[in-house]
């Protein structure tokens, strides 16, 4: 089993990874974070996603599910803890992301969207006041 415990606070994260249970994972989260901040517990089973919501997550994440377990379990997840959300992750594309889509699932994260990405390179150079900046020249 591993757990992450995920607390957003407007733009930075702090990602607490345990070896635990769902439970320990919100508890830990909880204590490291404001209480106004949102914990969120990746599961890879309904039995764990409950666990997370009885214990207080405010929202699931259930990640490389395939499309028909993802809405099973979602569909049962909100059926006992509507005020819960669900996240679906892992594998998700554009090309699949309607599969992925219903009424019990709230965020769909596309990793692909950054992984596809390709990379920037750019640099940033610092000049003490008053010194003269060096021109750049484009190296081959």
């Amino acid at each position: 089993f591993h757990c992450a415990a995920k607390v957003e606070n407007h733009g930075s994260t702090i990602l607490k990874k345990l070896s635990s249970t769902p439970s320990q994972a919100v508890q830990g989260a909880r204590q490291a974070a404001d209480f106004a901040l949102k914990v969120e517990v990746e599961c890879s089973s309904l039995q764990e996603a409950v666990e997370a919501a009885e214990a207080g997550a405010d929202l699931v994440l259930l990640d490389n599910f395939r499309p028909e377990e993802l809405h099973r379990t979602a569909a049962a997840l909100k059926a006992r803890f509507p005020g819960v959300g669900v996240e679906a992750s892992g594998g998700i594309t554009l090309g699949n992301l309607p599969q992925f889509c219903g009424p019990h699932i709230d965020v769909i994260s596309l990793g692909m969207l950054t992984q596809a990405a390709p990379a920037l390179d750019f640099s940033l150079k610092l000049f003490a006041e008053g010194a003269t900046p060096v021109p750049y020249t484009h190296r081959t």
